[in-house]
């Protein structure tokens, strides 16, 4: 059964391709939102960057045909443009000059003609008001951050028989002979994606523990444990997962991509790597290291600071220069 979605204006400021995450549905598009896009098109940055990109969609979809009428989409759904619903009364304390009242309206008459609307918007406050009026509403998932509990994490804590976990470094170990426990206690086998790093618990001692990598098959010893690149030894587990991860070779794994909290090594430890892979390594694999720090106001601040290019860029590459000196010149007695 096909479902009606109306659509706000910050559903395509936040993804101009919104109108096909909708699968084969209908969705409705308010005048208002084409009102509100005109007046957002001309702002700096990706707000008015995402405003136009959801122009130029319509005029896609407005050369399939009448865009009032409605056009269909490339998923099997349909679009159009709703223009005639001012007859429709709302409480007195929902003034009709606000664009969200007159989304509003919409929602209103369409519930009337029994297409059963839903609401669709980042809006909080709208939701809100529109539970008030008796309409569904929703929020925008399809592009939304998952919670961190969520969030994929790189690594994933299983368990193992004793007599499998012996064999381990010599055998490695299949991905049914591990379990993890849900929220309740029971054993379930682990849904894990290629590349991703098993911390490998003994389950009649969880003090015993190995580490380990998920290579598509079984689950395999790490190859680079042992591996001190340009002198640095990993002090836990994650970094001796960063280490494996950072040292494997690129057509294997041609991005790695790290996160964790501030002063866990993440820098100070792919610096490290380059200059092994570049510098110590018997057949070179890189030819220089290029390092950048993203700072998405650098446009509008760079200008303030006083000094040339050089010195203005200097705060913003200190720590990348402070980790330098820690690798290429170790001994602090010798360094200052």
């Amino acid at each position: 059964m096909q479902k009606t979605y109306v659509i706000d204006t910050n559903i395509l400021i936040q993804s101009p391709d919104a109108f096909e995450s909708f699968e084969e549905n209908n969705i409705v598009l308010p005048i208002v939102v084409l009102e509100e896009l005109d007046g957002i098109k001309n702002a700096e940055g990706e707000k008015g960057a995402n405003a136009r990109a959801a122009i130029r969609k319509l005029e896609v979809y407005r050369n399939k045909g009448n865009i009032v009428e409605g056009v269909s989409l490339n998923n099997g759904g349909t679009l159009r443009l709703e223009i005639n619903c001012n007859h429709v009364s709302l409480p007195e304390s929902f003034p009709e000059q606000k664009s969200d009242n007159r989304i509003l309206k919409i929602c209103k008459e369409l519930q009337k003609k029994g297409e059963n609307p839903i609401l669709v918007t980042k809006d909080i406050l709208l939701r809100v008001k529109a539970q008030i009026l008796g309409l569904p509403a929703e929020d925008f998932t399809t592009e939304q951050v998952p919670s961190e509990p969520e969030q994929y994490a790189g690594r994933l804590e299983v368990y193992v028989a004793e007599e499998v976990f012996k064999d381990f470094k010599r055998k490695g170990i299949n991905i049914e002979d591990v379990y993890v426990l849900d929220k309740d206690g029971n054993c379930k086998e682990p849904q894990l994606t290629i590349n991703e790093f098993v911390i490998l618990k003994a389950d009649q001692s969880v003090k015993k523990t190995q580490l380990g990598r998920f290579d598509g098959e079984k689950i395999v010893p790490l190859i680079y444990k042992k591996s001190r690149p340009y002198g640095v030894t990993p002090r836990n587990a994650g970094q001796y997962f960063l280490q494996e991860a950072l040292m494997e070779d690129a057509e294997k794994v041609p991005l790695v991509i790290v996160k964790g909290m501030a002063g866990t090594a993440k820098t100070f430890y792919a610096i490290a790597v380059g200059l092994e892979k570049t510098i110590n390594s018997q057949k070179p694999e890189y030819r220089k290291i290029l390092i950048t720090r993203p700072n998405v106001q650098f446009d509008a601040d760079i200008g303030f600071l006083p000094g040339s290019e050089q010195d203005k860029i200097s705060p913003l590459i200190r720590p990348v220069i402070d980790n330098l000196e820690q690798l290429i010149d170790s001994n602090e007695e010798e360094r200052y």
